[in-house]
Formats: C-alpha cells, structure tokens, sequence
C-alpha cells in the first residue's frame, strides 16, 4: 500500500512544516495526513487528507482544539498503510490506523510543551490549560510506549522525550535551507521596495529575527544592542509588536523594525548583520543555522538546541543573556570568528543531510 506522512495542524510558515515538506520529498508516493490545513495552498491538496476537527470551528483555536486533539488521532482510520512517518509536537504519536502493530517512525520536534514544560510555553500557564495538562498526560505516556520508534530534533529534545515518555530517541537534526541560502547573493534578487528597505539600514547592527511572540525574547535583542552601543533591526511579525516598539521607542539605541521580510531578504539580513542575537530557549532553532549558513556569527542562549549547532569560538557565541557585559563579551567573541568557518559549519544541517539521515533511519 506504501507509506503515509502524518503532521499535527499546518500553518503558511514554521519549521516543523519545513521538516513535514521535506518529508514530503523524501517520500513523494506517500500520502499526506493532518489535524487541518491552514497552510494556503502550501501542500499538495490531492495528496493532503485531514482529520474530522477540520470539520468543526474548533480549527480556529488550538487551545480549544487540544483536548479532542487526542480523540481526533486516535479515531483516524484509513488504508492499510505499509508505514507512517510522523512529525509530532503535540499528539500526532497517538495515530495508529487502528494497528497497534504498524510500523510508526515518529519524529519528535517536542513533546507537547504546554503539557509538560509548560515554563516554557505560555499557553500551558493558564488554570484550564494545566488541568487539561494533567489529564492528557497519562494517556500521552501510555501512547508513546506502543511500539514507534523515535527520533528528536535534538539532543535537548531527546532528553525530554526521556524525562516525559521514558522512551529512548536516536538524533536527526531538522533539515535547513542552507544550499539555497549559499547558491546566490540574495541582495541582487529583491525587488526596488525591498532594495530599499535594505540599503537604509545602519551600516553596522545587531538583527534579532523570529515571529513577534513572548518566548522569543526580542527585547532581550534590543538590551544586547544597548550593551553593545550598536543600532537594533528587528525582522518578523507577529503579537508582540506593539510591545517591542514601545520598548524601542525608549532605546538608547535606534531601532529599526522590517516586517514580515520574503526569504530573500531575511538572508540578505543575515549576511548583512554585524552579528545575529538569538536568545530564545529552542528545541532546535533553525534561525540560528539560517544566519550562519549566510555568513552571519550569532549569539544564542547557552541551553536548548542552539548549544548544540552554534560552536563557541567558531560560528558565534553562547551566554545566558544574565547581564549587558556578558552578552558585550559574546558579541565581541562572535564577531571574532569566521565568516568562511560559519557557512563551511552551516552545511552539517542541509536539506540532503536530513534526507540522507530520515531515509537510513526509516529503512533501518
């Protein structure tokens, strides 16, 4: 029957719709399975099925939607699938077709944080959202112990699994688009708008980019280019914009804030940057690899996955952010390395590595 590739819900952007597209290359046969498709058309429709909560209005909030989540996994029935490959960071892990004995290759981005770490997600901080926690929490253990194999995203992940399913993970790390990023100069494709956005930049700054959320931490960013006496370009979007223009308003440093950039111009940001200041705790960050797979030496918080691909004294630097003269100190460390040192190191986390990786991993 051949195999089929299972995510939670899909957005137009994120980095586990990366890891799924790519997924969906790897095993272009394969059928294709989610909670609901918010993706825009990103994904092929005749090979894209969803789930029965793509039928309700609970689509249009998660939080409403995580507790049948469960449910919506667990009563998916469908062919006589050979194989599933599963990108999870919820509870895709708990689909199995009604075949306890199906061979399922779960790739873990994290267990459920607003479950089980929920200091570091805030949608688990609420009095509702840890009750439900403490009720999806058994039946997300008993899940994980039927049988799949996994793998994480990363060493910090694989830890978690541990600590939260007591199973054990090998390691793959999710694939980046650093061929793409390395094949041209990305400043020489951008239209005259985003020519411009680009050309009156300072000539020297610190870039903070991700989406505009809490746990990102772009404040933190905007500290880094005080302490450091440097301009402040902050790229991306999202809730807490407003928040993050007030604080720059009151900045001792200008800031400059470039929303929602194309692809293009986020690289072309990147090898333009001074230096790229990550301070957000992630299961992986794949912005970190982005930024040195264009040349770019980035500062990153000394816990989570960005301690695993941001080499100390080669790509950049890591700190715990505790205060302006430590994150001075690794920005100046970053700074020293090398350019050709951060894109030779970027190129461990491709596109072909994670297919060559998945496809051992699968076949094993």
């Amino acid at each position: 029957m051949g195999g089929v590739l299972v995510h939670e819900w899909l957005a137009p952007a994120g980095g586990s719709e990366n890891v799924f597209e790519a997924m969906g290359r790897i095993y272009p046969d394969a059928d294709m399975l989610c909670l609901w498709d918010d993706s825009e058309g990103r994904f092929t429709s005749e090979r894209l099925k969803q789930t029965w909560l793509a039928r309700t209005p609970l689509r249009r909030s998660k939080a409403a939607a995580l507790p049948l989540m469960p449910l919506a996994w667990r009563t998916q029935r469908g062919p006589d699938y050979d194989w599933a490959l599963i990108s999870s960071h919820a509870f895709a892990h708990h689909v199995n077709f009604g075949r306890p004995d199906m061979p399922r290759y779960v790739y873990v981005h994290t267990p459920a944080r607003y479950v089980w770490t929920p200091d570091l997600d805030k949608r688990g901080d609420g009095r509702a959202a840890r009750m439900v926690a403490s009720a999806l929490k058994g039946p997300d253990r008993k899940r994980a112990a039927e049988g799949a194999r996994f793998a994480a995203n990363s060493a910090f992940v694989r830890q978690r699994i541990a600590d939260t399913w007591g199973a054990e993970a090998d390691v793959i790390h999710p694939p980046v688009d650093v061929e793409m990023i390395q094949s041209r100069d990305w400043s020489q494709t951008l239209d005259a708008e985003e020519s411009a956005v680009l050309e009156s930049l300072p000539s020297t700054f610190i870039l903070g980019a991700s989406r505009f959320i809490p746990y990102k931490e772009l404040d933190v960013v905007i500290q880094a280019g005080e302490a450091c006496g440097l301009p402040v370009v902050l790229a991306g979007n999202g809730p807490e914009l407003p928040r993050l223009q007030q604080i720059a308003e009151e900045a001792s440093v200008p800031v400059t804030f470039v929303l929602s950039p194309s692809s293009p111009l986020l690289w072309s940001l990147f090898a333009r940057a001074a230096v790229y200041v990550f301070p957000a705790v992630e299961d992986f960050g794949i912005m970190p690899v982005e930024a040195m797979a264009a040349g770019a030496p980035v500062v990153a918080r000394d816990v989570g996955g960005t301690a695993e691909s941001v080499v100390p004294g080669m790509t950049g630097a890591l700190t715990s952010f505790e205060s302006p003269s430590a994150v001075a100190a690794a920005v100046e460390k970053a700074m020293a390395t090398s350019a050709e040192d951060r894109r030779a190191h970027a190129q461990r986390f491709s596109q072909s590595r994670f297919a060559y990786e998945i496809r051992e991993w699968v076949g094993a």
